[in-house]
């Protein structure tokens, strides 16, 4: 979609934007690009992004608790098991998120 007014789009027939359940919301079911037209995720920014707040990770310490110390035998005969690989990006990939080094 293109706008030339916020919140009015050209297609109106396609709305797939609509307001959310909590205030000041917008919802979109399907991906967003911003500057790409072909977004393979929920959300693909092809470009720097600027944040003003914080980011919260499922891996931040914010979100756990009942963090606790582990038995480090364990966790490298554990790591012993795992598959490590190396890999290459396919070059369609690659030139359609600029990387240049694969």
């Amino acid at each position: 979609f293109q706008a030339s007014n916020p919140g009015q789009f050209e297609n109106d027939s396609d709305v797939l934007w609509q307001r959310g359940h909590v205030p000041e919301t917008i919802v979109y079911h399907g991906r967003v690009g911003i500057n790409t037209d072909a977004p393979d995720e929920a959300l693909v920014v092809c470009g720097n992004a600027k944040v003003m707040g914080r980011v919260m990770y499922p891996s931040d310490s914010r979100a756990k608790q009942n963090i606790r110390e582990v038995d480090t035998n364990e966790q490298l005969r554990r790591i012993t098991q795992m598959r490590l690989v190396e890999y290459d990006y396919k070059p369609e990939f690659a030139s359609v998120m600029g990387i240049k080094d694969t």
